[in-house]
């Protein structure tokens, strides 16, 4: 029998007075990330409802004026008077730090969010907020101000629905950035979220727009489904990904898995559907077990292990090359560790996982021979890659050692050495390159000149990338190493800034070297330190007057507008290359911080910035085609 959830269920633990005062402190931030944390956590509790079996439908909703209105059809909060508190088990809810029902093992076995902190932090932090309860075959509303009731709960009517609504309005006095939420970012969450709660459904609706955008996400497949997504437009190996699930003191673990004939390895791990970027126990134990798993086969396959030298073994770069993966467990009591507090560390959870990956991997793949030996055979040449790749570093090590401090020849440094203060411009071609040596600030600006044509590292393996005389330099330049060598405490500039000309050629390059940082040196594109040098098009000049500079034909002509009847005497000048321009020019211009102009690259989704890269640089050129055509009329991709 399913324990009844009432007024009894709700434990409070503390007031609410500091929300305001230090925001930052529950939701992370008061930018655009704490604004969708907001929906996030009101989503949570609907997610929470459903883990518990009670919930199949959420509704979200973007209304018009910056409304947030978030539905479900789970049991509706409670709403009868709490035993001790004297008030509403929903007042209760709203205004209240640490209460609810996820403190009650009872009401809930799992749960995800912030346990308890959430809804009411929105409340707290919203100009005003209404909910709807539909219970027991009636309808309760309440409304609150700064998460101040203005009316007590009342009950409206009768209805024969079940579940609760949230509506509100952040407060823009604490979210001086913006109160306007962005579609992308909470679609990427949402389908997150169906993908890892089987079956239910999530209708997410954009109501700001005069004809309304719907998309409704859900998932029969669960995480099988969530890799063939990932993997869409690759050559997959097994065509149908392997599945995973098992349960071991009250610890749910799901596990999908498929390896594609790419290099980087693709792993999204998931503790009560929060996203554990940091990894953590779950993640160590299904690693490990992976690779025992790996090497055990390897020693019944004679014929294969002939490749491997006697002292070698496969090791876990080896045998997650190319490996897409979803872990998502499901743990009662989550510890977690680690900066953002995205890293699992519960040690048992690292048990479970091992032992059930290493039974059910083994038996699938004893079933399956054709497909282990290819796993096998994609692991041995990933391991003999890596040896060959170690005898090269230690080759250039040697090499470097000889050199000095094995610094590229072509590489203008900077005179200063503190990193938060240099920056390097890659430059493309010798000729820009002389221009920016001469109009730099040399005590932080260093130059790195580009030459030939440049790697697309989307088609190579990884020992091609270490060796090619295109990006050496690069990867000497900044000094962090790369691939899983990469090291960021290292990195000699804190602004890398790709200048290049405004043509194909130019936005080719820039292409090329974004592939290479996405999938080699990701963290500097996170951590912000990748910038695209934004040149100018134009000169106008009239006479002695000082030059304006524009960087769009828009700006050209609103410029010569401007001059009205001296038009006709301005000199219009189109730069066709950075080459074209002086040290003086360039520096004034382009490198100036004072006045110049550049964009910082930023991947807020990664799993679509790997698809896009996936389809524009890899070999298939269908998907290639299809993209394309798709998004033909968005002028600028920005990712």
């Amino acid at each position: 029998m399913t324990p009844t959830y009432s007024a009894n269920n709700i434990q409070v633990l503390k007031g609410l007075e500091a929300v305001r005062k230090r925001p930052g402190m529950y939701i992370g931030s008061t930018g655009p990330d704490g604004l969708h944390h907001l929906v996030y956590e009101v989503v949570d509790n609907s997610i929470d409802e459903a883990m518990a079996g009670h919930c199949d439908l959420v509704t979200v909703v973007l209304e018009r004026d910056d409304i947030c209105r978030v539905e479900d059809n789970g049991r509706g909060i409670p709403v009868d008077i709490h035993p001790t508190e004297g008030v509403s088990a929903l007042e209760l809810v709203l205004t209240r730090l640490h209460a609810g029902g996820k403190f009650d093992k009872g009401s809930y076995k799992v749960s995800g969010g912030l346990h308890g902190v959430g809804v009411s932090c929105v409340n707290a932090l919203s100009n005003w907020m209404e909910a709807i309860v539909y219970r027991d075959g009636k309808e309760y509303r309440q409304k609150y101000a700064q998460g101040i009731p203005q009316t007590k709960v009342e009950e409206t009517g009768t209805s024969d629905k079940h579940g609760t609504v949230i509506r509100w309005k952040a407060d823009n006095t604490i979210f001086t950035e913006t109160t306007t939420y962005n579609y992308s970012t909470l679609s990427k969450r949402l389908r997150e979220l169906a993908f890892l709660n089987s079956g239910i459904k999530i209708v997410f609706r954009d109501e700001r727009l005069e004809n309304p955008k719907e998309e409704v996400f859900q998932f029969e497949g669960g995480i099988t489904q969530f890799v063939h997504y990932l993997n869409e437009d690759k050559k997959v190996i097994p065509e149908e990904p392997v599945f995973i699930k098992g349960e071991e003191n009250d610890v749910i673990t799901e596990l999908a898995l498929q390896y594609t004939d790419e290099y980087a390895e693709n792993i999204y791990s998931y503790v009560n559907d929060i996203n554990t970027h940091e990894g953590g126990t779950h993640l160590d134990g299904f690693k490990n077990a992976l690779t025992f798993v790996l090497n055990k086969f390897l020693e019944k396959n004679p014929k294969l292990q002939k490749k491997l030298d006697k002292d070698e073994k496969l090791m876990g770069d080896d045998v997650r090359a190319g490996l897409t993966a979803v872990l998502s467990v499901k743990v009662p009591e989550p510890q977690f560790e680690g900066q953002t507090k995205t890293k699992l560390g519960n040690t048992e959870v690292r048990t479970i996982v091992d032992a059930l990956t290493k039974e059910k991997l083994t038996l699938y793949f004893e079933q399956n021979p054709k497909i282990i030996e290819a796993i096998l055979e994609k692991s041995l040449n990933e391991a003999a890659a890596r040896i060959a790749a170690r005898k090269a570093k230690e080759n250039t090590r040697k090499k470097s050692m000889s050199d000095g401090f094995g610094m590229p020849e072509k590489l203008a440094d900077c005179s200063l050495k503190n990193p938060e203060l240099c920056e390097v411009y890659i430059v493309e071609g010798d000729s820009a390159g002389g221009s920016a040596k001469k109009g730099r600030d040399p005590k932080t600006q260093a130059i790195l000149p580009l030459w030939g044509k440049m790697l697309n590292v989307e088609k190579v393996r990884p020992e091609k990338v270490m060796n090619n005389d295109k990006l050496e330099p690069v990867i000497a330049s900044l000094g962090t190493g790369f691939g899983k060598d990469f090291d960021i405490e290292k990195l000699r500039y804190h602004k890398i800034i790709i200048m290049a000309d405004a043509d194909v050629d130019g936005s080719h390059i820039r292409t090329l070297l974004l592939t290479f940082f996405f999938r080699y040196m990701p963290q500097v594109i996170e951590k912000g330190y990748v910038y695209l040098a934004m040149p100018p098009l134009f000169k106008v000049q009239v006479g002695k007057k000082e030059p304006v500079y524009v960087y769009s034909e828009e700006e050209r002509d609103a410029v010569l507008e401007s001059l009205g009847d001296l038009r006709e005497k301005a000199d219009v000048q189109r730069y066709k290359g950075l080459g074209e321009m002086d040290g003086k020019q360039l520096w004034e211009t382009t490198m100036d911080p004072a006045h110049r102009k550049m964009r910082v690259v930023t991947i807020p989704d990664a799993i679509a910035a790997d698809k896009i890269f996936t389809v524009c640089m890899g070999e298939e050129v269908e998907p290639r085609r299809r993209f394309i055509e798709e998004n033909s009329s968005y002028a600028n991709l920005d990712i």
